[in-house]
């Protein structure tokens, strides 16, 4: 069970929508940034095997920032998770809204994303049963879609219709064969997120130290090995083709035949939808438990009456999202949360390396020393190819935290000081 929840949670809405640019990227080798991007994955996944099987419990990577470095780098950690929750909902937002909501109808990307991000806001309001429910049917239609997409493309191959060359065509007029992959394996990377939030629920797992990292890098393997069958299919469609469209999955459909196109649209919006939901919930969960944790502001800790949902931290990452979801592109956004995220596996990665002091509770899962220093080694090349831009959009959003933080510890700590003098008045007062 764990395993399916790792694969749902990596699968689908990443591939669906960011193929094309990852092609326009790199050119027709769409396959090798996607296996360079699984293979840096799998060394940060190293890591979150480490800590979660050390450290079962809910919390993450701002939970093992805390113990590595204190409250200030797990706040930082908390929050950069927190804005990469919100800035994925609103690239999805903005892929709903392309080619493949275009077979149905032709709107305006930014109102179909606002509309979008509106009913989320509702499903993700109605409750947390109803919309696990919703997750269930979505991601075994989701996946669904990525088999068919491999069975055309072998289709298309078989049939003498694609072109093998494409295959091995690595590089652009801008970029050379090296550039062009490692600035494609930013985008890729993106499609292998998501195996991160599993570790909320390691401690849920019956002999975590066997069962977590098996589930972990066999849904991480499991993913990587559809994507490159069914990206082997851009063989099949010309890379300016796939490169110049929001909706790449579909020009393999249409090149093939056989499948109606509205069908596998449908699919499409699905898995976007999935994932957009998935995102959204834990965001507004993740918003809600720092507001309650005296992270954030309180008012994020009211819920509705009935169905408990935190309203108030729904209301307000759809609204950020909305907002971002207008101000940038799906590459730029991105871009943005793959940045956010090597911030937090830079400190995952390196917390690894500074707890091995700790002994931690009972028999856990150990990676070799070499993963986590080359995973450290792979945040840093992956951030060096991210435009100024984005920079500058991650950069502030870091800032935001880094602020945030320090309010927050100064807080905490003069509640420590105010708990401790009042103690220290009531042992002056005692008698003898």
């Amino acid at each position: 069970m764990l395993y399916f929840f790792i694969l749902g949670d990596v699968l689908g809405a990443g591939v669906y929508v960011l193929v094309g640019q990852v092609a326009a990227d790199v050119g027709g080798a769409v396959w090798v940034p996607l296996v360079v991007a699984l293979l840096l994955a799998l060394l940060t996944a190293a890591s979150y095997a480490e800590l979660a099987t050390k450290y079962p419990r809910a919390g993450g990577a701002s939970h093992y920032a805390t113990r590595a470095f204190g409250p200030f780098a797990g706040f930082v950690a908390g929050f950069c998770m927190l804005a990469a929750g919100i800035v994925s909902v609103a690239a999805l937002a903005r892929g709903f809204g392309g080619d493949y909501l275009s077979a149905f109808v032709t709107l305006p990307v930014a109102l179909v994303a606002v509309v979008f991000l509106a009913l989320l806001a509702l499903v993700n309001a109605r409750g947390i049963k109803e919309s696990t429910r919703a997750n269930v049917v979505a991601t075994v239609v989701e996946v669904g879609g990525l088999a068919v997409v491999v069975v055309l493309g072998a289709w298309l191959l078989l049939r003498g219709d694609g072109e093998l060359g494409r295959l091995t065509d690595l590089g652009t007029p801008e970029k050379g064969a090296a550039a062009a992959v490692l600035s494609g394996s930013v985008l890729a990377y993106y499609s292998f997120v998501g195996f991160e939030t599993s570790v909320n629920v390691a401690e849920e797992t019956r002999n975590p130290r066997r069962s977590y990292p098996r589930a972990l890098f066999g849904a991480l393997a499991t993913a990587g090995a559809v994507y490159v069958l069914g990206l082997a299919a851009s063989a099949a469609v010309p890379t300016a083709q796939l490169a110049g469209s929001s909706g790449p999955l579909l020009e393999v459909v249409k090149e093939a035949g056989g499948v109606p196109p509205k069908l596998f649209s449908a699919v499409a919006l699905v898995a976007v939808a999935n994932g957009a939901l998935l995102t959204g919930i834990m965001s507004s969960r993740l918003a809600y438990g720092m507001a309650k944790d005296g992270l954030l502001p309180g008012v994020l800790t009211k819920v509705l009456p009935g169905s408990r949902t935190p309203w108030a931290a729904i209301a307000v990452t759809t609204g950020l999202a909305m907002l971002l979801a207008l101000t940038g592109s799906v590459a730029t956004l991105a871009s943005t949360l793959v940045l956010l995220l090597l911030v937090v596996f830079l400190m995952v990665n390196t917390a690894v390396l500074v707890l091995r002091r700790d002994p931690g509770e009972g028999d856990h899962f150990r990676t070799p020393v070499v993963l986590p220093v080359l995973g450290i080694a792979s945040c840093v090349l992956l951030a060096t190819q991210i435009e100024a831009a984005v920079w500058l959009r991650g950069l502030a959003i870091v800032a935001a935290g880094a602020v945030l933080a320090a309010i927050s510890v100064a807080r905490r700590s003069r509640r420590t000081n105010e708990g401790d003098g009042r103690r220290a008045d009531v042992d002056a007062s005692r008698p003898g």
